[in-house]
């Protein structure tokens, strides 16, 4: 099948591409970089030297995804959101890829238009950033997380519906339980 590459997008030598995947207007893959199948990268986005994406994802207009930054299958990234890769950044004093703070943003989680990502923190599975946000810290999986900086504000099912206190989403059925002050599905859901 192939990846689908618009004629104004550059791809470097060395960067891998998955099977259905689109990379659209503009958009700047690097030598070393690996993006899986069925992903989508938007008009302007950059994804930088040895970032992997997993499959499925979809990456909105202007991202871009800087080397230390790894985003697993189904990861949904807003219009403009923001990553970093250093939390101490001096044009004089370059530190190199090697102190790079590494990122992780697990399995479906999404983060909303023009949100921050401090670098050195991790994304659980289907979290929630809103637009806007700042994530400062590690999130939990299904965390639905608002602000600057981004605070827990609730939580959220896999299919996107915030969760009611009965923790049974009104919208597909699927039922949670907190266990250690963590959100996790239940037997048969």
């Amino acid at each position: 099948m192939g990846a689908f590459i618009h004629e104004t997008a550059v791809v470097d030598d060395g960067a891998v591409i998955g099977d259905g995947t689109k990379v659209w207007h503009f958009s700047h893959v690097q030598c070393g970089a690996a993006i899986g199948r069925n992903c989508s990268l938007g008009q302007n986005v950059n994804v930088a030297n040895n970032v992997r994406i997993g499959d499925g994802c979809k990456i909105q207009n202007n991202v871009s995804v800087y080397e230390g930054v790894e985003l697993q299958d189904y990861v949904f990234c807003g219009p403009s959101c923001v990553f970093t890769n250093d939390l101490t950044p001096r044009a004089k004093y370059p530190k190199g890829s090697a102190n790079y703070k590494h990122t992780l943003v697990r399995k479906g989680a999404s983060i909303g238009a023009n949100a921050t990502i401090v670098c050195g923190n991790e994304i659980g599975e289907w979290a929630m950033i809103g637009s806007g946000a700042v994530v400062t810290c590690d999130v939990p999986a299904h965390a639905l997380m608002l602000g600057i900086p981004a605070r827990k504000k609730g939580w959220v099912c896999e299919c996107g519906s915030v969760l009611p206190e009965s923790l049974k989403c009104g919208s597909c059925g699927r039922e949670y339980q907190m266990e250690g002050g963590r959100l996790s599905g239940k037997e048969g859901c």
